[in-house]
């Protein structure tokens, strides 16, 4: 893994800060504008609500009116807030992303071979261009000549250089980083504007953000629910007059606003930017809403196996020694033989020798002057020369074969401990000695694609959120069940080639339920267009990045377990306000309609439980209260809910409990409490 910490702060916007109201209050105001309003069909019928009693209030005055009229405009405008805090969370990340964009000359290669110097605004897709040590890269593409190490930590906050080569699955480049070493050529693939920082930019400032299929079905719930309401308050005029009294205008639009699902029509756009936000804290780039939200309801995980489950690099775990060697003599031997090995699995041997028998991992003044033998891929061993000793460490028929022409034998139960050790998802790596006589067969290393720590724990989260989990691998099945069993994934699938990623995909997807998958080969790409969340990584080839609905800038493929929770989250928050939305207005259902009717129907004085002063401050502390409740709940609705892994009966009876019981509560202490200081006011109380 080339990123293994996770740059969560990289723009800094996390954390709730109160200064944000107020930074946020030039652009809220800014958003009173009507047009910008009718994209808010519930805080709409607030803004002409507001617009309707100012006249009166222009017109009659009286303090009540105007104080009416006053916290009417506070409640479209802390509706606006709650979006502005949002969106300037985007904007200040938006910012921090614009001074990683360096404006460069590119050095572009023409069909004669030659180069000329170019503003990197004018490349287009399929250019080619130079990039030598301490050159910035011009613009997304794929280095298609040579290797270099490239800084990306304006990209992804990640100091560590990376490795970018031509061919492979590592040969992507971003826009705006810079080469440390050697020289590139890079084949530009995007159009200037449209490369991934630019898309990120317009993605965390809204300007990008289109509503998602569950934020356009609630809106239009709460549009129903507001022209319901809207037509139950134009019927009470006529059932008052029928009594022989009548109700103020001013009355039936504070009745209105208070009835109607003001708190999570005023939240619901800020939650949806804020779900964004979440995911480009962790240095994700989505391409549409849709993608995040589908994170939330994905039904089944396919992560692939090395990097993933696994740390990749196999590691040495135990040394087996067999009849007539003693463990310390494999111990020895295997040491000598991994000196010269500079793969991971060979330095893992020497770390494993010097942990539990003692033995030194540097090379001694003697064993320096030995002669080395590295391993190659026609040998298939490694190991070291010291005279006329001989050590040699490697696959077990190539070993089987070097021992044998050296006069030695091999006992039978080498054949069964490597058969026991694959059958257990290891890698067996034969150890042998030659000392002048016969070759002798020391013993065995277990090699082990280790399983990262808490991965298991990870799986059962994910299996008591009903998500289903395959691992997916190139592995032969006896290894592939070995390391699903230990890791503790739901199903496998070994010796995986493209084809059979879509049809299990296409399978999962059939059933009704969605797949999410990473990926980052252009083999990889099909199966990444074809799932409903396909997560790129950013130094996978750019037919995957294009293929994927999102990248991973930090090339983390455990992150998809994060994504899918982000997704969660979001739905969790938006299904929590609404709940506390709905049983909110139930609440002040107590305060206003027995003042408005206590008049003619004094028995409804009964259900003044609050024991509120007067009708006037009945009503003009439920008004104020709904306009302070938004404000209250930015917060939560910008970091979400508190996300816990949990069937979604229990994820219901915790809304309920929480928020369905909250929001009836609240209102009845808020409102208590602001009539309290309402009825100190003359002509109210």
């Amino acid at each position: 893994m080339e990123h293994h910490v996770e740059n969560t702060g990289r723009v800094g916007a996390g954390v709730f800060n109160p200064r944000q109201l107020l930074t946020s209050l030039p652009d809220a105001l800014r958003k009173l504008n009507p047009r910008h309003q009718l994209g808010n069909p519930v805080m709409f019928v607030v803004w002409v609500g507001s617009v309707l009693v100012t006249v009166f209030a222009v017109v009659d005055p009286s303090v009540f009116t105007v104080l009416i009229a006053v916290w009417l405009w506070f409640t479209v405008l802390f509706a606006n807030l709650a979006e502005a805090v949002a969106e300037g969370r985007g904007k200040a990340q938006a910012e921090t992303l614009r001074r990683t964009k360096k404006e460069t000359m590119a050095r572009r290669l023409t069909p004669d071979g030659s180069e000329e110097r170019v503003p990197g605004a004018e490349l287009r897709i399929g250019d080619l261009v130079v990039v030598e040590a301490g050159g910035v890269i011009p613009g997304d593409g794929d280095v298609v000549e040579g290797i270099a190490t490239v800084d990306e930590s304006a990209i992804t906050g990640e100091s560590a250089p990376v490795i970018r080569e031509s061919g492979g699955d590592r040969c992507a480049v971003t826009g705006g980083t810079t080469v440390l070493s050697d020289r590139i050529v890079v084949k530009i693939t995007t159009k200037p504007g449209e490369s991934f920082v630019d898309r990120m930019i317009a993605l965390v400032e809204g300007a990008s953000r289109q509503k998602t299929p569950n934020e356009i079905a609630l809106t239009i719930l709460l549009s129903t629910l507001t022209i319901i309401f809207l037509l139950a308050v134009v019927a009470l005029q006529p059932m008052v007059g029928y009594s022989g009294s009548t109700q103020s205008v001013i009355v039936l639009v504070a009745l209105l606003v208070c009835l109607i699902p003001t708190t999570i029509g005023a939240l619901l756009s800020a939650i949806g930017i804020a779900g964004m936000d979440r995911l480009v804290q962790r240095n994700v780039l989505a391409t549409s809403g849709r993608a995040v939200e589908a994170a939330g309801d994905v039904s089944t995980l396919l992560l692939d196996k090395t990097g993933t489950i696994t740390f990749g690099n196999r590691k040495a775990t135990e040394l087996i020694p067999v009849a007539g060697s003693t463990v310390d003599q494999l111990a020895r031997a295997a040491r000598l033989s991994s000196l010269a090995d500079g793969t991971p699995e060979g330095r893992s041997i020497v770390e494993l020798i010097e942990r539990e028998h003692g033995l030194p991992a540097e090379a001694t003044e003697d064993e320096r002057l030995a002669e080395f033998v590295p391993f190659t891929a026609q040998t298939r061993m490694s190991g070291m020369d010291i005279g006329e000793r001989l050590i040699r460490k490697g696959a077990t028929s190539a070993l089987r074969t070097w021992v044998r022409e050296r006069g030695g034998d091999v006992p039978d139960e080498v054949e069964r401990i490597v058969d026991e050790v694959s059958e257990q998802g290891g890698t067996p790596l034969v150890v042998a000695e030659y000392t002048g006589g016969k070759a002798v067969l020391r013993g065995v290393i277990r090699l082990s694609d280790v399983v990262k720590p808490g991965m298991r724990e990870r799986f059962e989260e994910l299996r008591s959120m009903g998500i289903r989990t395959v691992m997916i691998t190139g592995d032969n099945p006896l290894t592939a069940r070995a390391i699903a069993a230990d890791a503790g994934v739901d199903d496998y699938l070994a010796e995986a080639k493209p084809e059979d990623k879509m049809a299990l995909i296409q399978k999962e997807q059939e059933g009704g339920r969605l797949v999410a998958m990473t990926g980052d080969g252009t083999n990889d790409a099909p199966a990444l267009a074809a799932s409903d969340v396909g997560v790129a990584m950013n130094t996978g080839t750019s037919a995957a990045k294009e293929a994927g609905n999102m990248v991973d800038l930090d090339s983390n493929p455990t992150k998809l377990i994060e994504i899918v929770e982000i997704g969660k989250q979001l739905l969790i928050t938006r299904g929590a306000l609404t709940t506390f939305s709905v049983a909110n207005d139930l609440a002040k259902y107590f305060a206003i309609l027995p003042a408005m009717f206590v008049a003619i129907y004094p028995q409804l004085g009964g259900l003044n439980v609050m024991g509120l002063a007067t009708p006037q401050s009945a009503i003009l502390s439920a008004v104020i209260f709904n306009a302070l409740v938004i404000v209250a709940l930015i917060p939560l609705a910008l970091r979400g809910v508190r996300y816990r892994p949990s069937s979604a009966s229990a994820l219901l009876r915790r809304n309920l409990l929480i928020y369905g019981l909250g929001g009836i509560v609240t209102p009845f202490a808020g409102i208590w409490l602001i009539d309290l200081l309402v009825r100190l006011i003359p002509g109210i109380g």
